[in-house]
């Protein structure tokens, strides 16, 4: 007798806007409506999506696992024990894409360790919206997550990240959204007054805002209303 064929790790994108039907197509719904088990970042926000694209089926306990920075390897190969019965799982960020800047990796990782399909289910990234908007190089690029916490360790990271974007690699990076404004201030302060840097915030929001300019017009203009916005932030040349 063949043995049962594993199921498949979907990675599900949710909106980073605020209209999902604007971010990825029906086909995802449908996909998504034959899952059953979940691993997710927050139980609520997951609950809150699926209720938004008409999830048909009743939420229990069993069908979600939740997913953070604590989450150790052996817990994941237990959460992936459903793709092993032959039962297919999502994955689902908290916003955007699986798997960038989310703890999403390690479930991805395991997956292909022990032979279970992945598949990446079409969807927004705000790291390439941002990218693709910049007017910056969009072929040799490096996403740096957040950037170190330590006021030196930051300008010194920072300055690093001018130097590489001066070599025509476009440097992206996100903050904590009500650490933007802060943010923006040691931007002006640390990069040449002729880098240039791109602010793409509150994307298919309306609040959404995209801007490119040098630093000395940035200063002199002030940061954008983007305080508890999602950003992104880009250096290039």
């Amino acid at each position: 007798m063949a043995a049962k064929q594993s199921g498949t790790l979907f990675l599900i994108p949710t909106p980073i806007g605020d209209n999902y039907k604007r971010e990825f197509p029906d086909f995802n719904v449908a996909e998504i409506e034959k899952i059953r088990f979940f691993i997710v970042e927050e139980l609520r926000t997951a609950r809150r999506f699926l209720k938004s694209i008409g999830y048909p089926h009743p939420f229990t306990e069993e069908m979600f696992m939740v997913l953070n920075e604590h989450t150790t390897n052996v817990v994941v190969e237990n959460y992936l024990a459903e793709a092993k019965k032959g039962n297919s799982i999502g994955l689902m960020s908290e916003a955007g894409m699986p798997c960038t800047a989310d703890p999403g990796a390690i479930v991805v990782a395991q997956a292909h360790k022990i032979g279970i399909a992945v598949v990446p289910l079409v969807g927004a990234s705000s790291m390439l919206l941002a990218l693709s908007a910049s007017g910056f190089n969009g072929q040799q690029f490096t996403f740096n997550g957040y950037l170190p916490i330590d006021k030196t360790a930051r300008e010194h990271f920072i300055k690093e990240l001018e130097r590489k974007a001066h070599e025509h690699v476009t440097q992206l990076f996100i903050e904590a959204p009500y650490r933007n404004v802060q943010m923006f201030d040691s931007l002006c302060k640390i990069l040449n007054p002729n880098t240039l840097m791109c602010i793409a915030s509150g994307l298919y929001t309306s609040e959404m805002f995209i801007k490119t300019l040098s630093i000395k017009t940035w200063a002199k203009l002030g940061a954008p209303d983007f305080h508890k916005v999602p950003a992104v932030f880009l250096i290039g040349d």
